[in-house]
């Protein structure tokens, strides 16, 4: 059962809200009102400020190494430690965020590290600059600290790769002027890289602090490698290390993305890196002040649109035909795939009886879809009604339609595998009766994507009559073995840092309407028989996934799903006793992503609800 919130966590979420009213964030929230218009600002303030289900400042307590913990790491000896030179460009810096980000580097458990400042602050005097005075005095103390004055303020690539060149590490690590490093953050780099050397790039989870270092807020908890996110938003961003050797191969920072030249980077990075690891630890710490992009997006325009650059560049390097666009949430955007050709497209309905909707699925499909190369292959099971037959004779070869009789029992996997047998086309969408079309071009999207050679599978956004949420991506292990994530969620909203409504890698979708390439499909080998009812689909996204392929999470082809209408409920004992088989099965055959976590989620995130939320423990 869900959680009810007490009046009390509400009393406290919203003296939070009141006591963040300042001038500049009341003209913040007017700018935001402005971008978003009033409906959809009223619903990012619900989003951001509904009270905490987990409070994140205690749990972040719980989770940060205690100092018996600390000292271990200080007293570990690595036979091939990596050195880590931190890179850091710097700015008319406060004194006091310099040397609170000084003393974060110096406290890390993990010592063979460098620090290296390119500074490009411009003063009429040496007196005037403060920065070169600090630096001064913590240079007297600690020969780690290697310290550049540009002889003028070249931006903030420039000033980066300047800094860059003074590294002799092996690997660098990149760290804002005015953010904090966990004590632990170094080591859990060295521990990784000394346990597979080749490992090229490295990022961590990351949270904001308020500019006072008193309050821990939002929480980044991200998945591994995840290159369709990675287009939709820079989710890497902090903390990012990669291998010094191959910085320099991609030639360092490009002054022409300023402002999204990390997100350049990070792209270039991993492109050519052998082996990337995500380390699922808040290693990193944000800080957000007045004029940060953490927390106010719409006040750096040039950013977002530089941003949107370094995807177009990084398409056009990996050969991808794709149009990127800002999406009303900044910092995140849309990659449309050019559809090659005209490839025909077979959709597969298996229907029992039902005739009305069944009708209306058929009918969205004739009026919205505006891509008509498609054959439509009705896989008849065990219906009982006159006028059922009746209607598959009145349709049976028009409008591309075809019936196929499975004169077995019901079992979903099979049903699907013999209409796949009986259908044509190159690509295959897999579609129950009860959905309805809402997105015109919702074969065109499912297209782009799969016609992209690592593609297998892709998945679409679903929705409840209500409006609400029913799916928007399977996250494996939820609910023990796998459960769709936001369900029940309203339409508008878009859930954890935008992932209901961002195009992502995922390990699982429902077949209550995928695409599948039919070559993936058969190297997989169908759908699995003695999954009649449950899981067949998870575990075909995890046979395609595991021979290679992706599987992409669109939130841009959209449909009403009117789920258990036609379904039975588990009420016998044979329908328990199936289901229970069909959970041993998917234990046995998955045991490794259910015992390690679904690579596409994190293992900070609770398994017990759909939302995202913390993991309690």
């Amino acid at each position: 059962m869900e959680k009810k919130v007490s009046k009390n966590e509400y009393k406290i979420q919203w003296k939070k809200l009141f006591s963040r009213l300042s001038p500049y964030n009341i003209k913040k929230g007017l700018k935001y009102l402005s971008h978003y218009g009033f409906k959809q600002f009223a619903v990012k303030l619900t989003e951001r400020f509904q009270p905490e289900e987990i409070p994140y400042e205690p749990w972040l307590k719980r989770h940060m190494p205690a100092e018996e913990t600390l000292e271990k790491q200080r007293r570990k000896v690595f036979e091939k430690g990596p050195k880590i030179s931190i890179i850091v460009p710097v700015y008319r810096t406060p004194e006091e965020f310099l040397r609170q980000m000084i003393d974060s580097v110096q406290a890390q458990t993990y010592a063979d590290w460098e620090l290296c400042i390119g500074d490009g602050s411009t003063f009429r005097t040496q007196e005037e600059n403060t920065v070169k005075k600090v630096m001064d005095e913590y240079m007297e103390k600690d020969s780690r600290i290697r310290y550049m004055i540009l002889e003028a303020n070249r931006g903030i690539a420039d000033n980066t790769n300047a800094a860059i060149s003074l590294a002799s590490g092996d690997f660098i690590a990149l760290l804002d002027h005015d953010d904090i490093l966990a004590p632990n953050a170094l080591y859990e780099m060295a521990a990784a890289i000394s346990k597979d050397h080749e490992i090229d790039v490295l990022y961590t989870d990351e949270d904001k602090v308020t500019m006072d270092l008193k309050e821990h807020f939002q929480p980044h908890l991200k998945p591994d490698f995840n290159i369709d996110l990675l287009r939709s938003n820079n989710y890497i961003c902090h903390m990012f290390v990669v291998r010094n050797s191959l910085a320099k191969q991609i030639g360092g920072f490009r002054k022409e993305f300023d402002g999204a030249q990390d997100y350049d980077f990070i792209f270039r990075c991993t492109e050519k890196a052998r082996k990337i690891k995500h380390i699922p630890k808040i290693l990193y710490h944000w800080r957000v002040h007045r004029n940060s992009t953490a927390e106010n997006p719409a006040s750096k325009m040039y950013a977002f649109d530089a941003g949107k650059r370094a995807i177009e560049a990084h398409l056009e390097r990996s050969g991808a035909r794709g149009t990127v666009s800002h999406t009303p949430d900044l910092g995140f955007y849309r990659v449309r795939y050019e559809v090659q050709d005209n490839p025909l497209v077979s959709i597969i309905i298996p229907n029992k009886d039902n005739v009305e909707i069944l009708d209306r699925c058929l009918e969205s499909i004739r009026k919205k879809s505006t891509y008509k190369n498609y054959e439509i292959i009705i896989v008849e099971n065990n219906s009982t009604k006159e006028e059922t037959f009746a209607y598959y004779k009145k349709n049976d070869g028009q409008d591309n339609i075809r019936v196929v009789y499975w004169k077995e029992e019901f079992n979903y996997s099979l049903i699907n595998n013999f209409g796949v047998s009986n259908s044509k086309g190159e690509y295959i969408i897999l579609l129950n009766n009860d959905t309805e079309i809402i997105t015109e071009n919702w074969i065109e999207e499912f297209l782009g994507h799969c016609q992209r050679p690592e593609v297998g599978i892709v998945g679409a956004k679903l929705y409840y009559p209500d409006d609400t949420i029913q799916h928007a991506g399977t996250i494996i292990g939820i609910g023990g073995i796998a459960g769709h994530a936001f369900i029940g969620m309203p339409r508008a909203h878009s859930g954890y840092l935008h992932k209901a409504s961002i195009q992502q890698d995922l390990s699982a979708v429902t077949a209550a309407c995928l695409m599948i390439k039919r070559s993936a499909f058969k190297e997989a080998g169908g759908f699995e028989g003695r999954l009649a009812v449950a899981f067949n689909d998870v575990d075909l996204c995890l046979k395609v996934r595991k021979a290679g392929y992706l599987v992409v999470y669109t939130p841009y082809a959209e449909l009403y799903h009117y789920e258990s209408k036609t379904r039975g409920a588990e009420d016998t004992k044979e329908k328990v006793r199936r289901f229970q088989t069909e959970i041993e099965y998917m234990r046995c055959t998955w045991t490794e992503i259910l015992k390690n976590g679904d690579p596409f989620y994190n293992k900070n995130l609770t398994l017990d609800k759909w939302n995202y939320s913390l993991r309690k423990n």
